[in-house]
């Protein structure tokens, strides 16, 4: 199958669109997973965007930009990911064993988006100092544009000239870079979960947290079986708190002007 056109058009603008949906709204395109069902429904495959997008989100688990810490770009690498599982028929193993060190790769151009709004910034505080704050506003806007072109322009060329391109960087980069990264990226959803748990109260719901070991570790439940636990043990959490703050407020005396009377009374 050979893309189109107009597909690698809507695809690159999806990607300049989800990095600014990740720096405002936060609706969710940025999201692995919907970026591969967008471009699975773009390219005429749902159902491989779905698995590559899916695979991909559940590798992004507890990984945030901490600290303006820059993490893999899944969402690029499903977009690429899952056009080139389309246009080669090689299946899942082939798109995730592009999407992964695709989105290894282009935490480089994420880390120059930063770079380049270093200037901006400059220009923008220099505006402030002379009192000119519609110059101001206007470096914030075209920070959004370096950022969604960081995104935007790998993957229109990848689309663009197609597999070729992305084989010949990753062969022409060196094995240690390359092994270097995937064990990064292995390691950062460990860190970005232990990042969670120490801010977490996680010694109110160590119990909680204990059942979910077991059952993932010990039980070899789903990832699904375990998350609907969760939500069931939220679900009786909730239904516990709430029947104690009633009854703490039945519980209260009436204030009237003239002191404290009880319910009773």
């Amino acid at each position: 199958m050979k893309v189109e056109f107009w597909q690698i058009i809507l695809l690159t603008l999806y990607a300049w669109f989800a990095v600014w949906d990740s720096l405002n709204p936060q609706i969710g395109f940025n999201k692995p997973v919907i970026a591969g069902c967008f471009a699975g429904l773009v390219l005429g495959d749902i159902t491989t965007g779905l698995a590559v997008g899916g695979t991909l989100q559940l590798m992004i688990l507890g990984v945030g930009t901490y600290g303006g810490a820059t993490v893999p770009d899944y969402m690029s690498g499903a977009l690429i990911g899952t056009a080139f599982a389309v246009i080669s028929n090689q299946g899942l193993e082939f798109a995730l064993g592009l999407a992964v060190p695709i989105g290894l790769l282009l935490v480089q151009f994420d880390i120059l988006a930063r770079f380049s709004n270093i200037v901006l910034l400059h220009k923008a505080e220099a505006y402030v100092e002379k009192r000119q704050y519609r110059k101001m506003e206007i470096m914030n806007l075209l920070g959004i544009v370096t950022w969604g072109l960081s995104r935007a322009i790998p993957v229109f060329f990848a689309l663009y000239f197609g597999n070729d391109i992305v084989q010949n960087i990753l062969n022409v980069s060196p094995e240690w870079l390359l092994g270097g990264l995937k064990v990064a990226g292995s390691v950062l959803p460990a860190l970005g979960v232990a990042i969670l748990l120490r801010y977490l109260p996680v010694q109110n719901f160590i119990g909680y947290l204990l059942i979910g070991f077991v059952a993932a570790a010990y039980l070899s439940v789903p990832m699904l079986g375990v998350a609907i636990v969760g939500v069931g043990l939220a679900i009786i959490n909730y239904k516990r708190s709430s029947k104690i703050v009633q009854e703490s407020v039945n519980n209260v005396p009436v204030s009237t002007e003239g002191g404290i009377i009880d319910e009773d009374e």
